[in-house]
C-alpha cells in the first residue's frame, strides 16, 4: 500500500482503534501526509477525471452511453475491443475506474453516464469541446511533461504525433469566430470560386456554401485521413457537386490564379516563420486580380494559457513554428504582396485574430471580370459587433 492510500485510510478511520498504534502514529505524523492529501484533492483526482473523460469521448463511449445505458458487451463492440475474456476484464476495470471517479454509474449490469460533465461532453453539439479535452490530454500535456527530456535528448514532435481528426474536431471550438469572419468577407450574390487551405472537417466550406448558393470550392488538407473525412462530409451534406476535396500541400499545389477567395483557418503556424512570406505569396498567386485572402489564427500576446501551451508544442515540433504575433503576421502579408492588409479581433481581449488582404495585381486583359469590392472591416469592439 502506498503512502497516499495509507493516509486516506488514517483519515477515514480516525475514530477507530488501531491494533498497531505505533504504525498509525508514524503515518499520521509523516510530514508528507498533508501534502499528499492536498495533491490528491487538487491534482491527482482532477487529472484522473480529465484523462478518463478524454478517453471516453475519443473512443465513443460517451456517445454510446448518451443514447442509452449499455452493458459491457455493447461497449466492447462500440470501441472495437478484443473478443477474449481478458480483454473484457480489462475493459471492465477501466469502466469501473470511471464509476469510482463519479463519471459513470453501474446498475443492473449496465453502465450509464452520471456526472454533469460526462453528460455535457456526450452531447453532439459539444463534440468540439470534447475534442479539445482530448487534444489537451494527448498533445498539450506531453508538451509540458516532455519538454526537459526533449531538450536533453534532442527529441522533437512530428506531424504523426498529432491526430489530424482530433485537431479538425477541436478546432471547431472557435467556429463562431471563424464563421463571423466568413460572413463579413464572402460575396453573397456573384459566383465565387473558393480555395480553402487546411480544410479540416470541411465545416467552414459548408458554411460559405450556405451563404452563397453560386459558390464552388476546392478544399485541401495536408493530412490524407482528414481530407478523406472532409470529402465524406461533403457528400453527406450534398455538396460533392460543388466542392472538390483532396489531399494537398499548399507549397506544391499547381493551380491557376482562378480563385476569388482563399481561406486559411488556424493553420499558419504549421509553416516555419521563415517560410510564411513565401507560403503567403504562393497563396496570393492562386487569387484572381482583386481576390481576397481571409486568414484566421490565434496569436501570441494574450492571457489565454491554452494558447501559450499550444505555442509551446509548436516550439518543440520538427515542423511549423510558434504562433504568430499580430504585427509580425501583418508584415508578412505585406511582404507577400498583399494590399489593403488588415487585422481585427472578434471578441475584445481574446487572442483570436482575423486577417484580410487583397491581391491587387492586374492580370491579362480580358482574363477576368471586374474584381469584387473589398470586404467590410471586422468590428473592433463588442459594441460595433452588436450594431
Amino acid at each position: 500500500m502506498d503512502l497516499l492510500s495509507l493516509a486516506k485510510a488514517v483519515k477515514d478511520r480516525a475514530q477507530e482503534p488501531f491494533t498497531d498504534v505505533l504504525a498509525a502514529a508514524r503515518i499520521v505524523t509523516d510530514p508528507r501526509l498533508p501534502l499528499l492529501l492536498v495533491l490528491d484533492r487538487t491534482l491527482f483526482t482532477p487529472l484522473y477525471r480529465a484523462s478518463f473523460l478524454a478517453a471516453a469521448a475519443g473512443s465513443g463511449v460517451l456517445s454510446c452511453l448518451a443514447a442509452r445505458p449499455c452493458d459491457l458487451e455493447s461497449i466492447a463492440e462500440r470501441i472495437g475491443c478484443g473478443t477474449g475474456p481478458e480483454d473484457r476484464q480489462r475493459l471492465r476495470a477501466w469502466l469501473d475506474i470511471g464509476v469510482r471517479l463519479g463519471e459513470l454509474r453501474r446498475k443492473e449490469g449496465c453502465y450509464r453516464l452520471r456526472s454533469r460533465t460526462a453528460k455535457a461532453l456526450a452531447r453532439v453539439a459539444n463534440d468540439p469541446v470534447a475534442a479539445a479535452l482530448e487534444e489537451l490530454m494527448r498533445f498539450h500535456v506531453p508538451a509540458l511533461r516532455d519538454a526537459p527530456r526533449m531538450l536533453a535528448d534532442g527529441g522533437r514532435f512530428t506531424l504523426s504525433d498529432q491526430d489530424g481528426l482530433v485537431i479538425a474536431r477541436s478546432s471547431l471550438v472557435v467556429r463562431g469566430f471563424v464563421e463571423a469572419a466568413i460572413d463579413r468577407t464572402l460575396p453573397r450574390a456573384a459566383p465565387v470560386r473558393l480555395l480553402e487551405v487546411g480544410c479540416g472537417s470541411g465545416a467552414y466550406v459548408r458554411h460559405a456554401a450556405g451563404l452563397n448558393p453560386r459558390l464552388t470550392a476546392l478544399a485541401v488538407d495536408l493530412q490524407g485521413e482528414v481530407a478523406e473525412r472532409a470529402a465524406k462530409n461533403m457528400a453527406q451534406w450534398g455538396l460533392a457537386d460543388r466542392v472538390e476535396t483532396r489531399r494537398g500541400d499548399v507549397r506544391t499545389l499547381d493551380l491557376q490564379p482562378q480563385f476569388d477567395v482563399v481561406t486559411l483557418h488556424n493553420n499558419i503556424y504549421y509553416f516555419p516563420p521563415e517560410e510564411r512570406v513565401e507560403v503567403l505569396a504562393r497563396v496570393r498567386s492562386f487569387l484572381a486580380p482583386g481576390g481576397t485572402l481571409l486568414l484566421t489564427s490565434s496569436c501570441r500576446g494574450g492571457r489565454t494559457l491554452g494558447i501559450e501551451v499550444l505555442n509551446l508544442w509548436f516550439e518543440y515540433a520538427s515542423f511549423g513554428g510558434p504562433l504568430p504575433r499580430e504585427e509580425e503576421l501583418l508584415g508578412q502579408l505585406r511582404d507577400a504582396g498583399f494590399d489593403d492588409v488588415r487585422a481585427a479581433g472578434v471578441v475584445p481581449g481574446q487572442p483570436f485574430r482575423v486577417f484580410t488582404g487583397v491581391n491587387a495585381h492586374a492580370g491579362p486583359v480580358g482574363a477576368r471580370p471586374a474584381p469584387p469590392a473589398p470586404p467590410a472591416p471586422l468590428p473592433q469592439t463588442a459594441e460595433e459587433a452588436a450594431s
